[in-house]
C-alpha cells in the first residue's frame, strides 16, 4: 500500500502568525514536522498558500505546492494539493504543520490501521491523564466501538457515568483524547471535502462530525505518546524548553 503525507501550513493565524516559519532550535516549526514524517514516510508535501513558507521548504530540501488561501478547513488544502501532485497513492497522512514533535510510532500506528479494508479514515486517541484534562472543551473526547470505529467525538466530557462521584469516573471509563493527525482512503478524501457543513459539526466545531453524520467510518489508533503542538508563541517557548531538556 503507497501512502504519502501532506501537511498543511498556513500562514495567517490569529494567535500565531506565521507560525510554520518561527524557529525552534534554530530551525523553522514545519522543517522540524517534515524531518519527523519523513522518518517513517518517504514522499511528504507541504500544502501552504504562502510563498514564504514554499520558499522555506524548498530551501531546507522539501517538497511544497501552493494552494489556495481561501480553504475552510486543512481538509480541503490537502485534497487540492493531491490533486495538484497528481499522486497515485492508497492513503494520504495529513499531519499539522505546528505538530513538530509528531513521533514515527504515532505515524507507524496511524497507516496500520489500513491494514484492515473496511478503515476508510484513521486517526489517533490517547487516554487522559486527569478528571481535569478531561473537561478541558479544548481537547475533544473520542468514544469508539468494540471494533475500534469511533461513535462520536465531543467536546464534552462523553461519556456521563451515572450514580458516580466525578472523582472517580477516569477509574470508570478509559476516556480517549483526540490527537488531530489523520489519514484518508484517496477517494474518500476527494468525497469528503465535497460534503456540505453539518448540523453536528457546527454545533461542536469539529470537523470530523462532518464525516460521521454522512456514514463514513473513522477508525482509531491508540498511542501513548503525546504530542506538543504550537499555537501560541508562549507554546513555542515552552516546545524550546522541552527540546533543550531532550539534548
Amino acid at each position: 500500500m503507497h501512502f504519502i503525507a501532506i501537511i498543511p501550513a498556513r500562514y495567517a493565524s490569529t494567535r500565531f502568525p506565521g507560525k510554520p516559519l518561527a524557529k525552534l532550535a534554530g530551525k523553522p516549526v514545519i522543517e522540524h514536522v517534515y524531518e519527523q514524517v519523513t522518518k517513517v514516510l518517504s514522499e511528504a508535501w507541504v500544502a501552504t498558500d504562502d510563498k514564504r513558507i514554499f520558499d522555506a521548504v524548498e530551501a531546507f530540501g522539501g517538497k511544497a505546492v501552493m494552494t489556495r488561501a481561501d480553504h475552510k478547513s486543512g481538509t480541503d488544502r490537502i485534497e487540492e494539493a493531491a490533486e495538484k501532485i497528481g499522486t497515485e497513492a492508497d492513503v494520504i497522512v495529513n499531519v499539522q504543520g505546528d505538530e513538530p514533535f509528531i513521533q514515527p510510532s504515532q505515524i507507524k500506528t496511524l497507516c496500520s490501521l489500513f491494514d484492515n479494508p473496511s478503515t476508510q479514515i484513521a486517526t489517533l486517541g490517547k487516554p487522559f491523564s486527569s478528571m481535569e484534562a478531561v473537561k478541558n472543551p479544548n481537547s475533544p473526547k473520542i468514544v469508539t466501538d468494540n471494533n475500534g470505529f469511533a461513535l462520536y467525538f465531543s467536546r464534552s466530557v462523553i461519556p456521563y457515568i451515572r450514580g458516580e462521584e466525578e472523582a472517580v469516573w477516569l477509574d470508570r471509563y478509559p476516556y480517549l483524547k483526540h490527537l488531530g493527525i489523520y489519514a484518508y482512503r484517496r477517494e474518500v478524501l476527494r468525497e469528503v471535502t465535497q460534503l456540505p457543513q453539518s448540523s453536528l459539526e457546527k454545533a461542536e466545531s469539529l470537523e470530523q462530525l462532518r464525516w460521521l453524520q454522512n456514514g463514513y467510518r473513522i477508525r482509531v489508533g491508540i498511542t501513548d505518546v503525546e504530542t506538543v503542538g504550537i499555537d501560541t508563541p508562549q507554546d513555542l517557548e515552552r516546545a524550546e524548553k522541552f527540546m533543550q531538556q531532550q539534548c
